[in-house]
């Protein structure tokens, strides 16, 4: 690793909050998917940081919403496979899904005012991943 200048370790890099102009044309999810996970890869379109996605960081994603869509919907009397949650929160740190992710990459998105609520499958993401100490 190189050496950093003050200026260089302190720096916060901005992106608008909200859909990228452009996007690549992306694979529709997967209609075999749970609807958390698709709702999760749906909004990854509609999320500041994706301005920074390359095509791999796509890929990714859609990994990530497989996983997430097996672990959803999973035996539920068994605990989830707790190798399979760290590795999919870890996918999901490196895409920079949230606050505290892009907080720790040094990106901060600039905040509009609020103008919906929250959808419930995102509130239910977050609920599941504190649940299993995410």
């Amino acid at each position: 690793m190189g050496h950093r200048s003050k200026e260089e370790k302190d720096s916060i890099t901005q992106a608008p909050s909200g859909p990228p102009a452009e996007l690549p044309n992306l694979p529709e999810p997967d209609g075999h998917w749970h609807d958390i996970a698709t709702d999760w890869y749906m909004s990854l379109r509609e999320s500041g940081q994706a301005v920074f996605y390359q095509p791999s960081d796509w890929a990714m994603a859609r990994y990530a919403a497989e996983l997430m869509s097996r672990l959803l919907s999973a035996d539920k009397d068994k605990m989830p496979n707790g190798q399979a949650v760290a590795a999919l929160d870890s996918v999901m740190a490196r895409l920079l899904t949230t606050e505290g992710d892009r907080r720790r990459a040094r990106i901060e998105l600039e905040r509009k005012p609020a103008s919906k609520q929250t959808p419930a499958s995102v509130t239910a993401i977050a609920d599941y991943r504190s649940s299993i100490g995410g």
